[in-house]
């Protein structure tokens, strides 16, 4: 069927089978209709590929995808071609006489998508190809786009090369997608892809069907994945290790165990790796335990756990791994394991980075989030400058366990927004965290900032806890941050609360302490920012000691209880209650889905996914009409596998 010039809706439902879009992919769709040059942040699983496939299709000419991984080349290409779109994806793993046919193909004008790697990209057998007289580029979409940007967690030098056609092809609409990007690295997709006054489009970041838990690591950390993967017998799973070796070790002794289990790592040879890959997307093994260097890219939609076994070096790198897990909507659970031993080792290889700094606060962010005590969605979405305005309700960990009583937390929260200011407003928490503390660090010295009245009064609380603290700060709105490197500043109410002595209460846990003397300011200091009232002085605002101080992490160990049973988004199954009938149509489809993948040889998702799975199961569709009602079921589908499915409800 052609669908040039057809209505998005049209080709949504027709070809994909969808009654309707989500997220902002309309939006996005509308924009790359108008052939304005869009700047789309979508969250892993969110439908990002949908946002070129429907205008690939709409479109005269041919769409050009750039992709960084291989896998996902295949994945996509198989997809599209099993829903009816002829796609193609040319790069170094296509024999010659395919590659050939392909190009032919695309010449011919029967190609609509071809998936292209940043480095097959500038050779010239594709640069004469986008450039012959009978090939018309109506669009270039980069996949993955934050790897344009050195300040991404994923760089890549070679899509520095893709600005080129901007100018090669000024007809063409430029669309770029990505899952996470700061501010920098937007500013930096627009400037080195040469985006022309685009759109900038960011959903939310929230991923609901995630359930979020964390726990301190303990001395049999391999029991805490054992726990986790139970909850999820028979699904597939991802674990993120930091080293090669320890991918090694934990793969065989899961092994051992007798679960389903390969790894993934830099270590293995090229043909090994692909085949463990391979064999995880095609369901044949449950379990892939990987370095960072598995995953991205990969779409398949029914990973519903990753687990951490290390903890990672930043938010972003954590939220594009979770983000693997549910991409079908589905319940799904990240479970991350960390320890004081992991910060040990990220900070090690911090000798080797270019912005040790950077680095740090990369990592910060990373240590509010394990060791915070309030709602672990709000933290990851306010890390990405996202408010959330859902209910936390048993969605983490932390919910699942209950609040935490608040406390009456002014006096250190004077403190800090006093250093804040003190200190200028002109740095990250760690610094500011520093001078509480009374470090002596050269760059301190160097700026004199041992002699503010604010230097050493924080000892009451650890390096932790201050991190807390001001994350609580920044959830309450009373302190927010500002630039790639995270600088501290005081909003209007936190500047309001300070000047008038506002009392702070926080959910926070304060280690017992006992009354201390105004020595602990500094004897005989007067403390009085021009930018408010007083917050010490010799006249005695009392600042407390503790007695015996636990470190922050075995204070948060004691809260990391298992999700509560019941907890919904820990269900495997679409819940069918009584209906053994929606239970047997469920299970057959399974196993005829997965003997159709392999005559077909692509990975059973391709078929359908989970989702559509289950809601033929629930409908129970009677005639070929019935299944256009079933989500995920377009023409193409019906057509191929319409019989096959109407066989498996009707019997009985």
């Amino acid at each position: 069927m052609n669908f040039i010039g057809a209505k998005p809706e049209v080709v949504l439902k027709s070809v994909f089978g969808y009654d309707s879009f989500r997220l902002l992919q309309k939006e996005i769709i509308s924009n790359v209709l108008a052939k304005k040059d869009t700047l789309a942040i979508m969250p892993t699983g969110g439908g990002k590929s949908l946002c070129y496939q429907i205008p690939a299709l709409i479109f005269e000419g041919l769409t050009v995808v750039v992709s960084p991984l291989i896998s996902l080349m295949q994945d996509q290409v198989a997809a599209l071609n099993a829903a009816g779109v002829n796609a193609v994806f040319l790069n170094s793993t296509v024999e010659w006489e395919d590659y050939k046919d392909s190009m032919n193909s695309i010449r011919r004008g029967e190609t609509k998508i071809v998936y292209v790697a940043p480095e097959t990209l500038v050779t010239p057998k594709i640069n004469d190809l986008l450039h012959d007289s009978r090939v018309t580029v109506s669009c270039i979409t980069v996949d993955e786009a934050h790897c344009v940007s050195e300040w991404g967690h994923d760089f890549r030098p070679d899509y520095l090369e893709i600005s080129a056609l901007r100018n090669q092809f000024k007809d063409a609409v430029f669309l770029a997608l990505t899952a996470t990007a700061t501010l920098s690295v937007r500013e930096d997709i627009i400037k080195n892809l040469r985006l022309q006054n685009p759109a900038v489009l960011v959903s939310s970041f929230d991923r609901p069907n995630i359930y979020l838990d964390v726990r301190q690591k303990n001395h049999n950390a391999l029991d805490q994945v054992v726990e986790c993967i139970k909850r999820h017998t028979d699904e597939s799973g991802i674990i993120y290790c930091f080293s090669k070796r320890q991918v090694d070790e934990l793969t065989e002794q899961l092994d051992s165990l007798g679960y389903s289990v390969l790894n993934y790592h830099a270590g293995l040879t090229d043909e090994v790796r692909a085949d463990h890959q391979t064999k995880f997307i095609r369901d044949q093994v449950q379990i892939m335990v990987a370095t960072l260097a598995f995953g991205m890219g990969i779409d398949k939609p029914n990973v519903r756990f990753v687990i951490h076994y290390d903890m990672p070096k930043s938010l972003e790198q954590y939220y594009q791994e979770i983000g693997r897990a549910g991409r079908d909507g589905l319940p799904s659970e990240a479970l991350l394991l960390y320890s004081a031993g992991d910060i040990r080792k990220i900070r090690y290889f911090f000798e080797e980075a270019a912005d040790k700094t950077r680095c740090e606060n990369l990592l910060q962010g990373m240590l509010s989030y394990a060791t915070g005590r309030t709602c672990r969605r709000k933290l990851l979405l306010s890390y990405f400058g996202e408010t959330f305005k859902g209910k936390n309700e048993r969605c983490c960990d932390l919910c699942d366990a209950g609040p935490i009583p608040e406390m009456d937390m002014t006096i250190p929260c004077q403190k800090i927004m006093s250093c804040i200011i003190r200190t200028g407003s002109r740095f990250g928490a760690a610094y500011v965290i520093d001078v509480l503390l009374g470090s002596r660090v050269k760059r301190i010295l160097e700026n004199g900032h041992n002699m503010l009245s604010t230097w050493g009064i924080g000892r009451e609380l650890d390096k932790n806890q201050w991190h807390e603290v001001v994350n609580l700060l920044i959830e309450k709105n009373f302190i927010t941050k500002y630039g790639d490197y995270n600088i501290l500043l005081l909003t209007n109410d936190g500047l309001a609360a300070l000047k008038n002595r506002d009392k702070i209460t926080l959910p926070f846990n304060m280690p017992k302490t006992k009354a201390s003397t105004t020595n602990d300011l500094r004897a005989g200091e007067t403390f009085t920012p021009k930018y408010h009232a007083s917050v010490g002085s010799a006249g005695g605002i009392m600042f407390p000691k503790p007695e015996k101080k636990k470190s922050a992490w075995s204070q948060v160990s004691s809260q990391q209880n298992a999700p509560k049973e019941g907890f919904v988004l820990h269900k495997k199954e679409v819940d069918f209650g009584d209906d053994a009938e929606a239970k047997r149509i469920q299970t057959d489809l399974k196993k005829w889905r997965r003997r159709k993948a392999e005559e077909m040889n692509v990975p059973p998702y391709v078929i359908f996914g989970d989702r559509t799975l289950n809601d033929i199961s629930a409908k129970k569709p009677r005639t070929e009409a019935a299944l256009f009602d079933v989500n995920g079921l377009g023409e193409k589908k019906v057509e191929k596998f319409g019989m096959d499915i109407l066989q498996i409800v009707g019997e009985e």
